[in-house]
């Protein structure tokens, strides 16, 4: 236990962790928006060559 110790000291004083968990939260925050704009784009793709295929199949 005394050798866990001086490591926790270092690790909450270090500017590391802060910084990983900060590159962790904008990851998050730009997957995110990645997601959305491919689903969104996915659903007017979709609507298009739908609308695409019915006025071919009319002719």
């Amino acid at each position: 236990m005394a050798r866990i110790l001086p490591s926790i000291s270092r690790f909450l004083v270090s500017e590391d962790g802060p910084t990983a968990v900060e590159y962790a939260v904008m990851l998050a925050l730009i997957l995110v928006a990645c997601i959305s704009i491919v689903t969104t784009l996915g659903t007017n793709i979709s609507s298009t060559f739908g609308t695409v295929n019915t006025s071919m199949s009319g002719s």
